[in-house]
């Protein structure tokens, strides 16, 4: 059965009481808009990817992002207009543009900063598998609700308050994230409401289904915004681990060289780099440098670093295969970290491609990962941390 097809709407007006521009307001360097738009376009069961608003600033933002923008009419971007509302304008307008509307649309809204490829690729799947007619995202919850009831006071709403059963011993309960929705066109159109039909959930981590409403939330999602971004990118590393392979110029230098007045070459390298070197051989991982470079300083600073040297290798790719080979692990499982065009293919072809802050645009476009420090300013210790840190990072 051919797999349906599924389009993203993110509703986002420029009206916001709570929090003047909530939409363009940042989290972890990126805006709201900004971050839904990225996940969108990262969900692999998603082909197209939509912004519904009134405002010419979301608009212009959400276009850069990689969306595709609708122009939503004042009427239906008041403080009570709701994303139903938004959905359906989206539909009816590009029907009427001569679009063939897809049989799956999902609601995704930029007011829930972290939510992830996996989260909307889940709510999807969800929808699919159970051959529903909507679904959401939702996490677990095992807490006690209560309501306040005039005279009677704290009343439970979940619960019998003379009982007090333990976590383990409770069916849990799952609270709405406000992040993911996915309906079926059609019956959508007809019910004009997102929960039709048979409904069911995808559940998602609660450490990712804050939503911001108010000044408070904001503050909190930029705190946690590092935290939620290095567990993100811990994530990009294989599991097992089969090997690290490094380029040399660009990635344990700053890409330049010193030159005497005798044609000798020497260059500047980072001793952080070399103790996270050190690092990952306590871990037992298997790493390599693979250069093209034929001057000898590449093959000392292996011996300094005790790093098995591939060096004047013009051929990288061929050369990550045969040592993969070696260790008889496949490409999938190793990382490799370059800085420009010759890497490229070792990069797309590794189980995860890495640049370093300062490469090439290429190769940052081509890479899974892209550091946030520089060739030969502690790039190589800035990997070996979040390699430690991902789960079952050693082989």
């Amino acid at each position: 059965m051919p797999e349906e097809t599924a389009w993203v709407v993110i509703p986002a007006r420029g009206g916001s009481k709570g929090i003047p521009g909530k939409n363009l307001r940042k989290v972890g360097g990126r805006t709201l808009i900004g971050r839904a738009v990225d996940a969108s376009e990262a969900a692999a069961r998603v082909s197209r990817v939509f912004v519904s608003t009134d405002d010419t600033a979301i608009a212009a933002e959400a276009a850069s992002a990689g969306a595709e923008v609708i122009v939503r009419p004042s009427t239906l971007a008041g403080d009570d207009a709701s994303s139903e509302a938004a959905l359906l304008h989206a539909l009816d307008t590009l029907e009427a543009v001569g679009e063939s509307l897809p049989q799956i649309l999902v609601l995704v809204q930029c007011t829930s900063p972290f939510v992830t490829a996996a989260d909307i690729d889940g709510t999807i799947a969800a929808l699919a598998v159970a051959r529903a007619d909507a679904a959401f995202s939702a996490a677990a919850s095992h807490r006690f609700l209560w309501r306040i009831d005039g005279e009677a006071g704290a009343v439970g709403v979940n619960h019998d308050k003379r009982l007090r059963p333990r976590r383990q011993d409770r069916a849990a309960e799952f609270v709405e994230t406000g992040s993911v929705y996915a309906m079926r066109v059609q019956g959508f159109r007809q019910a004009r409401h997102r929960f039709f039909g048979r409904t069911v959930i995808h559940e998602v981590s609660a450490s990712t289904s804050l939503e911001i409403d108010d000044p408070d939330d904001l503050a909190a999602a930029r705190a946690l915004a590092p935290l939620h971004r290095r567990a993100f990118r811990q994530r990009l590393i294989p599991s097992p681990l089969g090997a690290v392979l490094f380029d040399f110029d660009g990635v344990f230098t700053d890409d330049r060289v010193i030159q005497d007045d005798e044609g000798g070459e020497s260059v500047i390298c980072s001793r952080a780099d070399g103790y996270g070197i050190s690092l990952l051989h306590d871990a037992g991982i298997a790493m390599a440098v693979v250069s093209r470079e034929r001057n000898p300083v590449v093959a000392r600073r292996c011996e300094k670093l005790k790093l098995r040297c591939l060096q004047g290798v013009d051929d990288k790719l061929a050369a990550m295969a045969v040592y993969a080979a070696e260790l008889s692990v496949p490409l999938s499982q190793i990382v490799f970290v370059g800085n420009d065009l010759p890497d490229i293919p070792c990069i797309e072809a590794a189980g995860l491609g890495v640049a370093v802050a300062d490469a090439h645009p290429l190769v940052r476009a081509a890479a899974g990962l892209v550091l946030d420090r520089s060739g030969g300013m502690g790039a190589v210790r800035e990997l070996a941390e979040l390699i430690l840190a991902a789960p079952k990072a050693s082989p």
